[in-house]
């Protein structure tokens, strides 16, 4: 059956093949077939291989020339803030806890979430990211949280709220009935398309009132993703407060994990968590040097991330790239200041596929289900391929040419449980226009209450006169000289 043309692919009741291109699996093995096909029935995979007979009315796509891949998975993002796409960009870490947790991240209303959600979350699709964890820090309310999850159900992706809120303790919104009945109206029975965690950090405050939140989670039967290891936050004393009092589970999701000492990946590694890498953030705003080159002797799973768009790309081409880029400087100038020469790479371009796939199915305990093109998975699946580009041809080794060649722009075709959500790199069903308008109404608000004089010298904020360093977390009065002024002293 020949390629049809774009209006035709909202349909969702026919089956899909991509025809003859080259797909990475992704499986246990890794396997690659070369001209192969992925055929689609309903929400999952029917088979892989090459020349596969297809149903009569099955959609064929062309994936000569291409590489089909499953839908990659971001383990933090944080969505709510990509209105603000790009302001920051200049900013170090402290400037953004300044900007968000202490000053104008107070401003944002229900509908100033649901923008920034809705926004980031066609980006991801467009980006080739099938799967996003919203590490949702800005939900101030239920209302708040309602909205982030508005915005989230009117985009065609998986998706995985991650409920917070940096204007109050964990112990406090986390006990509140309000929380337990969101959970119940949005997040019950939602299956795989919508799961949750909740997400938040630990200060290491020896009196551990983090311990409340923890037992919230434990008795709903829900993951926790939390900052560890960022420099001047949070540190190894909040490591050793969690693994003494059994909070560190294999569905635990340490973000960024960037400072911590051997100790605390001693614990992580032997409570089997896993670490989110976000190693655009990391390498630009300062909680640490990307960790990779620690986890990798640790033997500590990984998955990659994008943080924030207010500052980095939302794509994880980007996250591949500088994640490869960041270990093997590391490498070469430890080798180097042992007078010693790398000759061969530890980290190859086939990890970071697997960490941008496999690494976030497995984090968020969904790996049955989606980061492989196996019989059976869920059709999260992405064709790249753009025949208009000189830097698509040749393909000699797919993963390098994913991991360093292409980007965002040479996503050809998107598919979600089995849905059509891009093809012929257009977007399918998403109405674009309608985020243009609702970021457009969030950032005239923002303007509006911060000040013109405000506003503008928020893309380069001063530190606030109060001896402040770099802990954000205006709910608790506990501080140490490695993050804010010890209130001891």
């Amino acid at each position: 059956m020949s390629e049809t043309t774009t209006s035709d692919t909202s349909a969702t009741d026919r089956p899909v093949v991509f025809r003859g291109g080259t797909v990475l699996t992704m499986d246990d093995r890794h396997t690659v077939l070369r001209d192969a096909d992925v055929l689609v029935i309903g929400e999952r995979i029917e088979a892989v291989g090459p020349h596969l007979d297809v149903p009569a009315e099955t959609l064929e796509i062309d994936a000569r020339g291409g590489i089909i891949m499953p839908g990659m998975i971001d383990t933090h993002r944080h969505l709510w803030q990509t209105a603000m796409r790009g302001y920051g960009a200049d900013w170090t870490l402290t400037q953004y806890f300044v900007w968000y947790y202490l000053e104008s991240g107070k401003f944002f209303r229900p509908e100033d979430i649901y923008a920034g959600n809705l926004l980031g979350a066609i980006e991801a699709l467009d980006a080739g990211v099938t799967t996003t964890v919203d590490w949702s820090h800005g939900l101030q309310t239920v209302d708040h949280a309602d909205a982030a999850v508005d915005a989230l159900e009117a985009v065609p992706g998986r998706f995985v709220l991650g409920y917070g809120n940096i204007q109050q303790g964990p112990w406090d919104w986390s006990a509140k009935p309000e929380f337990r009945d969101f959970v119940t109206r949005r997040i019950d029975g939602r299956g795989d398309m919508l799961g949750f965690q909740m997400a938040f950090d630990v200060t290491g405050d020896p009196e551990f009132p983090e311990r409340a939140a923890f037992e919230v989670a434990r008795d709903l039967d829900v993951p926790v993703s939390t900052h560890a290891g960022v420099w001047g936050a949070t540190n190894d004393d909040g490591i050793r407060l969690m693994h003494e009092n059994g909070f560190m589970t294999p569905a635990t999701i340490y973000v960024h994990a960037a400072t911590l000492s051997p100790d605390s990946y001693n614990r992580i590694a032997a409570t089997g968590g896993s670490v989110s890498v976000s190693t655009e953030s990391e390498q630009s705003a300062g909680q640490g040097y990307p960790p990779t080159w620690r986890l990798r002797k640790h033997d500590i799973p990984v998955s990659l991330s994008m943080d924030t768009s207010a500052w980095w790309s939302g794509d994880l081409f980007s996250a591949m790239r500088t994640t490869l880029g960041a270990d093997r400087s590391r490498e070469h100038l430890e080798a180097h200041a042992r007078q010693e020469t790398i000759t061969h790479c530890t980290l190859r371009a086939e990890n970071v596929v697997d960490w941008a796939t496999r690494g976030g199915s497995k984090a968020l305990g969904l790996d049955s289900a989606i980061g492989s093109l196996e019989p059976g998975k869920k059709a999260d699946i992405v064709l790249i391929k753009n025949d208009r580009s000189p830097v698509m041809f040749p393909i000699f080794n797919p993963y390098g040419h994913i991991a360093l060649q292409a980007q965002r722009g040479d996503v050809h075709t998107v598919l979600v449980n089995g849905r059509i959500v891009k093809r012929d790199h257009q977007l399918v069903g998403i109405d674009l226009d309608r985020a243009r308008q609702v970021v457009e109404q969030t950032v005239d608000y923002l303007r509006a209450e911060l000040g013109e004089e405000a506003w503008e010298k928020g893309m380069n904020p001063d530190v606030p006169q109060v001896e402040v360093l770099d802990n954000p977390y205006t709910y608790t009065d506990y501080g140490t000289s490695a993050t804010h002024t010890d209130s001891s002293e």
